[in-house]
């Protein structure tokens, strides 16, 4: 007892340190970003104040701008230019010079501006949640969940962990090299290239940047055309983040344009991060091909959405609801097939009915709306003819909810949450990616058929199992192949950023996020060096140097079997093999032989 207690009274000690040490405030400085010409004051310009068709299909303007809207309202927002390839290539050659100061960065600085970032997001969430929402559609809520929380959360893992990560990490040596010292390190790749989507315009964004920007890299991200006004914008507080550490200017750089800007992105850079469809996917793909680059792909997913008969359906309904609604359809990981047990298929589909008709979709910033429109132009039309084919073949409307009061110009914008029953894998409706707010429900009847329909799908992102057993729902999920899966929950992956995301088959591959996300911002380089140098130093046996011995292969074969040999007998049966070799090598008579 005498020794232990002074070691409890120092740890209880240190304790008390660390936790009164947690309440002193990090010195974090405040950053102004200029949001007078981003807000909705009701005094917009002349140019900026009427309302926006878009052509359909591409027109020479198109090729130069690219024209930004309020899907909610078909505001014009604006316009941006459309990057030629020659104007990517500098950007991209300004980022490079950047890069190599900022590869010289402490950890203590790339935390500091994390942490500036991360004031300027708690105190301003209102303002990128409503630039979000104007640019995209979504609510404020969805705008809350997807772009400040899962954000807020990677740089709050970055602060914590990032920096154990990015450290040399020391393997072992084996028994070959037992003298030796073995680790990987991890160095910056240089500059990385984002081509990111539209659905997540403030996270998506801010995903790859900090950990490209932590591991010590600059990157250039070409915004989708259809959110560039607010990347734009949300490019301002990256901007004015790096400054205040004195960051390097274009260390980060957001691009706007169409395919052709994207091409010269994968072009100029040294890996590239692409979100968005299989088909594009494809294309980004052969071209870094030829550049010989790596590349992460999230090309989205069909995730199948499993509810057990003893699983609380009242519970798992409004989370299904959530889980097809959220960002008004514009589902990153989005449920999109729904397989409920025939022994509470008849009670979920009629508490996810009640649920769905209470929920209204209206212009999110002009009303308390529950859903937002849908940000791509004639998406609803698709989304439309997905549903229409299902009915052909079968399938029956449960409910749908209402939309408010929207403006003429916008109707089109706007698709209503829908619930369908009677669905099968024939139809469309469960095979192709919708993005949109409409849930298919399908019965089955043990969970091996519940299986087999979820990896019935050339896309294998993400998966959702619910039931009254962990166990059950542990063994349902573990054999479906998708990249994440969630156990009695939705989605509750992506919120934890210490782990990958990512996907398989038309889902892409690559990971971001976590730990295999932030070191494949890095040159993974291996070393290995003398454990104790000056004093051991690799020295090549006698019987292997050149000229070779006339025992030098039985010299290699024992050496061999001492070291990897089945048993221990064995094993020094062959290391004294080995020593009288070398003896016999060492011998004034042996060593005069090699010299005639």
């Amino acid at each position: 007892m005498a020794f232990w207690w002074p070691l409890l009274v120092l740890g209880f000690a240190y304790a008390i340190c660390k936790f009164l040490f947690m309440l002193i405030p990090p010195n974090v400085p405040s950053i102004e970003v200029d949001a007078s010409d981003v807000l909705d004051d009701g005094n917009q310009t002349q140019e900026n104040g009427f309302i926006y068709v878009p052509p359909r299909g591409r027109t020479p303007q198109a090729d130069t701008k690219v024209q930004c809207y309020e899907p909610a309202t078909m505001k014009y927002l604006g316009y941006f230019p459309a990057l030629t390839p020659d104007e990517v290539k500098e950007r991209v050659a300004q980022a490079r010079k950047a890069q190599k100061i900022w590869a010289k960065s402490s950890f203590k600085q790339r935390r500091q501006f994390l942490r500036i970032l991360l004031k300027y997001i708690i105190e301003h969430q209102e303002l990128i949640c409503e630039i979000s929402s104007r640019d995209t559609g979504k609510t404020m809520v969805d705008a809350s969940l997807g772009e400040i929380m899962t954000t807020c959360e990677k740089i709050t893992w970055l602060l914590s962990e990032g920096e154990r990560w990015l450290k040399p990490e020391y393997r072992c040596s084996g028994r070959s090299m037992l003298h030796k010292k073995s680790k990987v390190e991890f160095h910056p790749l240089g500059v990385i290239g984002a081509i990111v989507s539209w659905n997540y315009p403030f996270h998506n964004i801010f995903n790859p940047m900090l950990a490209a920007v932590f591991s010590g890299n600059s990157i250039v991200i070409k915004v989708s055309e259809h959110a560039s006004w607010s990347g734009c914008f949300y490019f301002r507080i990256i901007q004015s983040a790096l400054a205040a550490v004195g960051a390097p200017e274009n260390l980060v750089d957001v691009i706007t344009g169409f395919a052709e800007t994207g091409e010269a992105l994968v072009s100029s850079v040294d890996k590239i991060i692409f979100v968005g469809s299989p088909g594009v996917g494809k294309m980004i793909m052969r071209n870094a091909a030829e550049m010989l680059i790596p590349v992460t792909l999230e090309l989205g997913g069909k995730d199948a959405f499993i509810v057990c008969e003893d699983a609380d359906v009242e519970h798992v309904a409004q989370i299904a609801v959530r889980a097809v609604l959220q960002s008004s359809g514009q589902n990153c990981a989005g449920a999109e097939r729904f397989y409920v047990h025939e022994d509470i298929y008849s009670s979920f589909v009629s508490q996810v009915s009640k649920i769905v008709k209470s929920v209204t979709a209206g212009p999110p910033l002009a009303g308390k709306y529950d859903m937002g429109a849908i940000c791509l132009q004639e998406h609803s039309e698709r989304l439309q003819n997905l549903v229409n084919d299902a009915l052909d073949k079968g399938a029956k409307f449960v409910v749908r909810g209402s939309v408010g009061h929207i403006g003429e110009g916008a109707v089109d914008q706007f698709f209503p949450p829908t619930v369908i029953e009677n669905v099968n894998h024939t139809m469309k409706l469960m095979q192709e990616e919708a993005f949109g707010p409409i849930m298919p429900i399908m019965k089955f009847s043990t969970d091996e058929e519940a299986v087999k329909l979820a990896n019935d799908s050339k896309y294998g992102l993400g998966c959702a199992v619910f039931s009254g057993s962990q166990r059950r729902a542990k063994e349902i999920a573990s054999q479906i192949h998708c990249g994440v899966a969630a156990i009695n929950d939705f989605a509750s992956t992506y919120m934890c950023q210490s782990l990958p995301f990512g996907g398989v088959k038309d889902s892409g591959f690559g990971r971001f996020a976590g730990v295999e996300g932030l070191r494949a911002c890095c040159l993974v380089k291996s070393v290995v060096e003398d454990r104790w140098w000056p004093y051991i130093k690799t020295k090549i046996p006698k019987p292997i140097q050149y000229p070779i011995g006339e025992n030098g292969f039985e010299f290699q074969e024992s050496l061999v079997e001492a070291l990897y040999g089945m048993n221990i007998w064995d094993r020094l049966r062959a290391l004294v093999n080995v020593l009288k070799i070398l003896t016999e090598q060492n011998s004034p008579a042996n060593s005069k032989r090699r010299d005639d």
